[in-house]
């Protein structure tokens, strides 16, 4: 399978950036999206919202469903994958993107920030998964992909932001068990990770990031699109990598997804 035409795609977080990216990618085939974000208002800060996001797809060539969703909320989770199951007769593909993020020690990470990370990136990533399942598990061809790292356990990572590394690797190991739960029952359940930070906007609230040095979201798009067109029977639990993934698909000139060809690329968290 090389195509997602007529595939139904559950993504959180497709507003903007690497979730959206994904979702105009599988869009370009005539996919069916599920927009799942918080996003319904434009933010200053931060541009993009559902309903954008929806225009886009569908200028792309694919099929948009707008849900605001707080995929904190246990109810309004299990609302959006009705309405999308309603919209498009079921799920093909959940993607996990939806995370939170905060760079900094424990002595100045707020309470506050700590729950929001856990609650958004494992938590979440679990609830979304468990409401999919039951649809996932009559789909054809059914994908779980993470946006998540390989597990680690070096301190390096852990050190300069206990909560933040703690909510990553949550995601990651919400994967791991998922994969040994229903890798078995056909559902092909993997994690992507970029090999070098990419240019979003979310990113411009991170100081001292030039962007200049990342990478485009669209390589992390065309990874994904690699991996969820593959057969899902026998393929789960893996850690991959957006630019090892595109390797193994062919692809040998990177440069076009570099914001600037000319400068040295960050590599991304969690990766040696």
């Amino acid at each position: 399978m090389s195509s997602l035409a007529g595939k139904t795609l559950f993504i959180t977080g497709a507003s903007r950036g690497i979730g959206l990216a994904i979702a105009l990618r599988a869009a370009r085939d005539g996919a069916n999206i599920a927009i799942v974000a918080k996003s319904s208002v434009p933010n200053p800060k931060l541009p993009g919202t559902i309903h954008s996001a929806a225009a886009d797809i569908e200028a792309a060539g694919g099929k948009a469903l707008p849900i605001k969703c707080d995929i904190r909320e246990e109810d309004e989770v299990k609302a959006a994958v009705a309405a999308t199951v309603e919209a498009f007769g079921g799920i093909d593909i959940l993607v996990n993107n939806a995370s939170a993020i905060w760079l900094a020690g424990a002595l100045d990470t707020p309470m506050k920030r700590f729950d929001l990370m856990q609650q958004v990136n494992a938590r979440g990533s679990f609830l979304c998964a468990q409401v999919c399942l039951p649809h996932l598990l009559k789909a054809e061809n059914p994908h779980i992909l993470t946006l998540a790292p390989p597990p680690s356990l070096d301190t390096k990572w852990w050190a300069a932001h206990t909560g933040y590394t703690l909510a990553k690797m949550g995601m990651s190991f919400v994967t791991l068990g998922l994969a040994g739960e229903f890798g078995r029952q056909g559902v092909a359940v993997n994690a992507l990770w970029p090999r070098t930070i990419i240019a979003t906007d979310a990113l411009n609230m991170i100081p001292g990031v030039p962007l200049e040095r990342c990478r485009k979201p669209a390589i992390v798009a065309d990874a994904a699109h690699a991996v969820l067109t593959r057969s899902a029977k026998g393929f789960a639990g893996q850690f991959l990598i957006d630019e090892e993934v595109l390797r193994e698909a062919g692809v040998s000139d990177f440069a076009p997804y570099a914001m600037d060809a000319s400068q040295s690329l960050l590599p991304d968290l969690f990766l040696d």
